[in-house]
């Protein structure tokens, strides 16, 4: 609590000058009462909640019926840092043609929009990621296919013959 001392002046002769009284404050409860509300405000506020993506991975089990996906109805999409690549077919094939586009709505999210117009329900996305695709590419794919409706699609490792695609391109 608050003390108020008060000292005489006690000089003899001389002017007599009133009494000052000097008032000492004790900080204790203080400190106290703010570190109780700083406990209080640490243990009752939410922090920010992780945004989660669903992602359905196969079994691991085996099963001797395999759904044979025709490559007429698959797009396969390699994302890269600034820009994505995207093909149907084999990257083997002679007649295959490399693609690019962006990452805007109205790059890669038209093209997935219009051929699952086009192919149906059965249209499948095949993502390759390339060396110097980042995290965030990435997860731009993935919620373009969730945007436009894509459920079957698969993350695969880049191979040997998507990466001469691109380089024998010149995109």
């Amino acid at each position: 609590m608050a003390e108020i001392s008060q000292d005489g002046g006690g000089k003899k002769g001389g002017k007599k000058r009133s009494k000052k009284a000097s008032t000492k404050i004790d900080m204790t409860p203080m400190v106290d009462l703010g570190f109780l509300l700083i406990t209080f405000f640490m243990l009752t506020t939410t922090l920010a909640k992780p945004v989660v993506m669903e992602l359905n991975m196969p079994d691991k089990t085996e099963t001797e019926e395999k759904s044979p996906v025709k490559m007429s109805e698959t797009l396969t999409v390699i994302p890269d840092a600034e820009k994505v690549y995207y093909y149907q077919g084999l990257p083997t094939d002679a007649t295959t043609q490399i693609q690019k586009t962006d990452y805007s709505n109205k790059g890669i999210r038209t093209i997935l929009f219009d051929l699952k117009k086009r192919i149906g329900d059965n249209f499948t996305i095949v993502i390759k990621a390339t060396k110097g695709a980042k995290y965030k590419n990435m997860v731009d794919l993935l919620d373009e296919c969730v945007i436009t409706g894509n459920k079957r699609y698969a993350i695969l490792e880049i191979d040997p013959d998507s990466e001469a695609l691109i380089k024998k391109s010149g995109l």
